[in-house]
């Protein structure tokens, strides 16, 4: 699979990611070694490979997961130092 601008464009709009021109480039180029590492995987005889279900035998310990009230949308944005009307806005973390 070959990646393009418009492919790290709408990654990145779908992902609500914000990101100067300039580092498109390094972003197309970071994306495509990952798609090329991912690429080398089909390579690999899995033939007489058993599929895996899980990775431990362990049983779930946890609680079950029932739904509860949430916090309102308002109240959840009303200590952010930046937000929109929808959604957190937090500063760029990966170089």
């Amino acid at each position: 699979m070959k990646i393009t601008k418009e492919i790290v464009r709408k990654t990145a709009h779908l992902a609500r990611l914000e990101f100067g021109s300039e580092d498109e480039d390094q972003i197309m180029n970071d994306l495509q070694k990952m798609v090329d590492w991912v690429d080398k995987l089909s390579e690999v005889d899995t033939e007489r490979v058993e599929p895996l279900t899980t990775m431990s035998s362990e049983i779930n310990a946890f609680r079950d997961d029932k739904p509860k009230p949430h916090l309102p949308r308002k109240d959840a944005l009303k200590n952010a130092p930046k937000h929109n009307s929808e959604y957190f806005t937090v500063p760029k973390v990966i170089d």
